[in-house]
């Protein structure tokens, strides 16, 4: 891993120079959607001899910044995977501080986050929080509810399993209660009861540190999206390293099923 960053910021340099970023993107393809998996604080915080702590108090900086180049660039749904459901069986200390982090930047951000004109939702189980971050998020999503420029979408208490689950369940009650037919029911019906029912599907996600799997992440939803693997730790992302996501998947042909020849005579 530590000899793969060099290599990569060498490679990010060079496109710098070569006025490939941000010059050549198209902005007509900035997609709407961009999912995160925010990946690395720890391992990132250990490489400087610090706790694992101190990495998610950095990973911060990067969702500001990164909250604010996906506005510049266009994208109107941001959506952060910030705590699993998983996440759960890490040390106490490490949740507790997660959960203080939650509230104290929430508090933090709101004034910023106005400004901007972001608005800030969430998806996951979030009734299974501390009380103290339900507060904090109900008040910040209603403060910036009129926000128009971009949607911040926190996954929280989040597990893509549960969801379809949960999903599953809601659609057989309909069932029984006879509000809707088994033989009627759909992908839509199904979409229409998970927790992004009111979002686009992303067309991209991005996970940094270098892992490629999602990790229980938006299974239905990133049926058809993008991948980006970069093997900077979060605490490390930045604009530039949006922009090289964006611009790698311009680079993708996007088919949804069709060859090559189709999607060329339809353009």
């Amino acid at each position: 891993m530590y000899l793969v960053q060099p290599l990569y910021f060498r490679y990010i340099r060079l496109l710098k120079s070569s006025n490939i970023l941000p010059k050549q993107l198209d902005s007509s393809n900035i997609p709407k959607h961009i999912a995160i998996i925010m990946d690395g604080n720890g391992r990132w915080a250990k490489s400087k001899g610090e706790d694992r702590l101190f990495g998610h108090l950095k990973g911060v900086e990067s969702v500001r910044e990164t909250i604010k180049a996906a506005s510049d660039l266009g994208v109107k749904h941001l959506t952060l995977y910030a705590f699993s459901t998983e996440n759960w069986n890490r040390p106490k200390e490490e949740i507790d501080g997660l959960m203080e982090l939650l509230v104290s930047s929430i508090h933090a951000e709101l004034e910023t986050l106005n400004q901007n004109g972001v608005k800030l939702s969430t998806i996951g189980e979030i009734s299974e929080l501390p009380a103290a971050c339900i507060n904090s998020l109900n008040q910040a999503i209603k403060e910036t509810e009129k926000n128009q420029t971009i949607n911040l979408i926190l996954a929280l208490n989040y597990s893509s399993r549960s969801e379809i689950v949960l999903a599953t369940k809601n659609l057989i009650k309909k069932v029984i209660s006879s509000e809707l037919a088994l033989e009627e029911i759909n992908q839509e019906h199904l979409k229409n009861e998970l927790f992004t029912k009111d979002l686009p599907d992303p067309e991209l996600v991005i996970r940094t540190s270098g892992e490629h799997r999602l990790s229980n992440f938006l299974l239905w939803q990133l049926a058809y999206a993008e991948f980006h693997f970069t093997p900077v730790f979060w605490p490390e992302f930045r604009r530039d390293h949006l922009i090289e996501a964006i611009y790698d998947y311009q680079r993708r042909e996007r088919r949804f099923g069709k060859t090559s020849e189709q999607i060329t005579l339809n353009k």
